[in-house]
């Protein structure tokens, strides 16, 4: 199997859902880096070798959707997390390319989805 099919980049500064996000993802296959923000060590090397990031949008410093907008093109598919869904914060996150916008609180099974929808089908 594709390991890079299976990688998946996590950028969440809550570290009770960060670690639920990391052991529900690789309960379901997948192998999986956490970073609690966008300026971590080594967070643009990890996102750019991923296969799907999984960010939140409000992270301390640079935001998530701007960290986004800084990886090399193409860039991977994310998903981002939001507990502040709004039409022009959804539009901004989609105008830089993400493949979908989850709110705050979502359920582990809408994550695995829409994380499978971006990887694509298995190889």
């Amino acid at each position: 199997m594709d390991d890079r099919r299976q990688f998946i980049v996590i950028v969440e500064d809550d570290a009770g859902l960060r670690r639920a996000i990391e052991r529900l993802l690789r309960l379901s296959g997948f192998l999986t880096r956490s970073f609690q923000s966008a300026e971590d060590s080594n967070v643009f090397e990890f996102a750019s070798e991923a296969r799907c990031l999984v960010i939140d949008v409000q992270l301390p410093g640079i935001s998530g959707p701007a960290f986004y907008g800084t990886l090399q093109v193409p860039r991977p598919p994310a998903v981002f997390m939001t507990a502040y869904d709004g039409v022009r914060m959804r539009r901004a996150i989609e105008n830089a390319g993400a493949h979908t916008v989850l709110t705050k609180p979502f359920l582990g099974d809408t994550l695995i989805r829409e994380v499978l929808k971006a990887t694509g089908p298995p190889h």
